[in-house]
This record gives structure tokens, sequence and C-alpha cells, in this order.
């Protein structure tokens, strides 16, 4: 009501609806881990395509299989993808500016390529300019009218902070000017053409390092740190996770395996697995699957798919090469839950792979019969069809374990349901716990469903067939009410892929009349 009513007349009260709109999440947002030719390490970097890829990282690198499977990932359509780059490496230094200490922003020896030139304000003997120049991607940042007064808000420390090129590792003295170099009246300073280029500008020393290979806690990390697999806690939402191997002739471990599932199943994600690199033959897959490390209740949120791409390496003259399959299985993912839906098993004739002229090893009908009750996933070539993803089960999808998540699409769809709920229902922390509450919950979280409904994503040709939502006096006891608990309980019928089509044909006799 309104606070007062003083004069006679109509008084105006808005009123709430109680509608509070559940959105569903994106459901194929990939993040990807291993080595890269650049970018910032142990952090997680969102981008939206591969040209993103290769302005942050570098672009295809042979020493990175994760550079590949990005490509393929991209090749396959998807479209978000969450990057953490790791490294052993060591950032190239820059000779002292007398005083001003610069480094690479990251490691490796693509910052040995940098080159920085320092010219000054002529109306000011207290400021200078710095220009940084990546002679390699031709990425440049220039930072204007830069103070030598160590008291001023726009010191090198300060405004350097916002460079993607090089870090700040030491300041001049109060009042002093780093070297400047020489004055260039035409043409581009950086060129090396142009006469006496060491004193136009300062190249970075060649004392940069790519490191060791990477091992095992690189992966692993470390959670308070955030490093590592780790580094993906400080996003947002991520709904299928690849993990390229460390090298190309190097698998991932078992242990960064198990971290990685363990951290999908604490953010509601799918892993997706490729196979190990001794898995050259069907008979290899057969009897490995059964001692693979990921195993339990866990593994219904890992698929893994059989066997390697094989595609030609534009980094080595075109030559023919064995690549893993995440990135494109994940690409097939993202392709199939915008034009399906995410309810849609992302296999069949129209799951083909994109940039894949053929697989490691081909195989038959009675070949995937092996494999497939073993809930190993295989990547087929049909003809016409080309490659295509020819299976849809959670490493839980063996016929012998029975399990209600055998199916990718009904394990992805329930992830889906609920972190959108998750989400969508915070609103109601600290509201009362009673009827009028129950009824909104019902409300909007029954609109939710029916929305999924009525878009295919559920068994049955009514919502009473296809899902229910109860929240009630029956879900949330009294004594629920005393410990500030709210039950809802949200079940669905999940469509499961029609893995087995039989068709059965029966000649009719002769028919005769009697």
């Amino acid at each position: 009501m309104p606070s007062a009513l003083t004069y006679p007349g109509v008084y105006v009260e808005e009123i709430p609806s109680g509608v509070r709109t559940i959105t569903g999440v994106a459901t194929s947002i990939t993040a990807f881990i291993g080595a890269a030719k650049r970018g910032p390490t142990d952090k997680a970097t969102i981008i939206n395509s591969f040209a993103d890829y290769e302005r942050i990282f570098g672009g295809l690198d042979v020493a990175s299989t994760m550079s590949y499977a990005v490509r393929d990932f991209y090749l396959n359509g998807g479209s978000q993808a969450i990057i953490v780059r790791l490294s052993n490496g060591k950032a190239a230094t820059f000779p002292d500016l007398q005083g001003l200490k610069l480094e690479a922003k990251n490691p490796g020896v693509w910052g040995e390529r940098l080159r920085v030139r320092i010219t000054y304000n002529k109306k000011d003997n207290t400021l200078y300019n710095i220009t940084i120049r990546d002679t390699d991607s031709g990425a440049e940042e220039r930072f204007m009218n830069v103070s030598s007064l160590l008291a001023s808000p726009r010191t090198p420390d300060k405004l350097l902070k916002t460079s993607n090129l090089v870090v700040v590792k030491g300041v001049p003295a109060n009042n002093v000017r780093p070297t400047e170099n020489k004055e260039v009246l035409t043409g581009d300073p950086f060129d090396d053409k142009a006469p006496e280029p060491d004193k136009r500008y300062t190249q970075a020393k060649d004392d940069a390092e790519e490191g060791n290979p990477l091992a095992e806690a690189n992966y692993t990390g470390n959670v308070a740190n955030k490093t590592g697999i780790h580094a993906l806690r400080d996003t947002d939402l991520f709904n299928l996770l690849c993990i390229p191997p460390m090298t190309r002739t190097a698998d991932v471990t078992d242990t960064a395996k198990s971290t990685a599932l363990a951290l999908c199943v604490e953010r509601r994600a799918m892993l997706i697995l490729d196979p190990p690199s001794d898995w050259t033959t069907v008979d290899a897959a057969f009897q490995g699957i059964p001692n693979f490390p990921l195993s339990g209740l866990d593994a219904r949120n890992a698929a893994i798919f059989f066997p390697r791409l094989q595609q030609p390496d534009p980094k080595q003259d075109g030559l023919i090469d064995n690549f893993v399959p995440c990135g494109a299985v994940a690409g097939v993912f993202a392709r199939t839950d915008t034009q399906r839906g995410v309810w849609k098993a992302p296999a069949g004739l129209d799951a083909s792979l994109n940039g894949v002229p053929a697989l490691q090893i081909p195989m038959t009908d009675a070949e995937n019969g092996q494999l497939n009750p073993l809930g190993v996933n295989c990547l087929r070539s049909f003809g016409v069809a080309g490659r295509v993803i020819w299976g849809s089960r959670t490493l839980r999808g063996a016929d012998q374990l029975a399990d209600e998540w055998k199916y990718i699409p009904v394990r992805r769809t329930a992830l889906f349901i609920e972190e959108s709920l998750f989400r969508g229902t915070k609103w109601v922390v600290f509201e009362p716990n009673d009827e009028p509450l129950w009824a909104q919950i019902r409300l909007n979280v029954g609109a939710f469903m029916n929305n999924l409904f009525r878009q295919g994503a559920f068994q049955g040709s009514s919502p009473r067939e296809a899902y229910f939502v109860k929240c009630d006096k029956e879900t949330t006891t009294q004594n629920d009410i005393n410990l500030g608990i709210v039950n809802i309980v949200v079940g669905f019928a999940p469509l499961k892929p029609a893995e087995f089509v039989i068709i059965r044909i029966q000649q009719l006799a002769g028919q005769i009349e009697t």
C-alpha cells in the first residue's frame, strides 16, 4: 500500500508479479589447457575466434598440440573458448635503459623480437615517450608523456601496467629520463634497412627460453594460486574441457586427467578425452579401455573418442601427421548445440569432422561393435558423408555398467538444467520460507522447464509426461523450515539417442482368395 493515505482520490501502486525469468546458460564454452607459442601463462583467457588465438597466443606451433586442437575446434563450429597457456620458459629482457628495466610480458623466445624506442617531450624535460613494437606480429604500443618524476602518477611502472608486450622491472632515478633514441624524420624507425638501426631502437636480448616440455606439475598446478588446471577457477562458466597431449609423443598423465575430471564434476562440465598414443589398433583400444584411469561415478562427466585424426601439418610443409580429436569433437558439440540443442547427440551423419581428410585407423562395423559396448566413441569414415562421430557415450556408458548416465546428451542436458537452475534460483536465498515462496519457485522453474519441453528437449507428448516441479509442504517439512532449508525437486524424461535402428522386412506370400 502507499505509505500514507492523506487525501481523497486514486492511488496507483505497482505490484510485483513474482515472475523471475530463468535463462538457460551457454552449453559449449570450451576450455583448452596446454603449451602455446606466446601469451599469458596460468591465466584463463577468453577468445571468440582462431584469429584471436593467433593474435594472443601466436597461432599454430609445431611444439603446441593445443594450437592444432583449437584450430580444429573453430573449423568444426566452435564459438567461444577459454585458453590456459602453460609454460616452463623464461622471458626475454632488455638492456638497461639508464635505469628503465623492461622484460617481455610472457615467457618464450617470441619476446626476443621486441623493440623499444624512447623519445623526449620537447616542451617538458621531465616527460618522455615509450613505443614498443613486436616485429613478429606487428603489434605496437605507445605510451606518451611518461614522467621521470617518481611522485607522478605517470611513471613507467604505472602506465605500462596495461601493456600486453612488456612489464617494468625497474624505473630510473627521480627526474632521470632513459637514453633517447636517434631522431627519425621520415620512414619507419623500427625498419632494419634504415641507417644505424641500433640507435633508432633498443632490441630485446637473446636470453629468452622456451623451457623444458610440460610436465605433470604444470597441469595439476596449485589450487590456492590458481595455476595449471585450477586457473579455470577464475572463469564464470565453461562446459567442455580439452587437454591435448603434453607433446606430440607424450600423453597427459593419469593424475592430470583425474585432476581435470574432478574440476569438471565440480563445475558441471564434460571432459573430452583423447585416445592414448599407444592405441594404434582397435585391439589396443579394446585391451586398454578396461584399465583406463578414469572410472567410478565421476566418469559420467567424461567421454573418450577413438582413433586420432590424420591431417596435413601446415607447419611441416603439409606433411600428414596424427592429431588428437578433442578439439574437432568439441567443435561438433558446439555446432550441434546451436543447430539442434544440447539434448541432441553430437553424433551421426550430420556430425561431420571438417578439415579431417582421414583417420588414423579406418574402422569396420565389426570393430566399431567391439568398442561401442565398452563406452568408446568411435570416429568413422562413411564415403560421401566423410569422417563423422559415430558414438555418444560417457565413460560410464559400458553396457555392463547399466548406468543411468550412459549417454552424452542425457548427461549434458542434466548439467545444463542444473547450472541454469543453480544460477536462476539464487534470488530464493533469505526469502520467507512458506507457500508464497514455494508458489513462485514452481512458477519460475516450471516456466523454464516448459520452455525446454516446447523446444523438444524431453520425452512425452505433454508437459505432465515430460517433467515435474515440486516445491511444497511435502518436499519442505517444518523441520526443514526451522533449519532454513527449501527443497525443490525437478524431474525430467530425457531424450535418449536411437543408437540401434532395427528394420524388420517381411516378404509377403502370394495372396490366395478363399
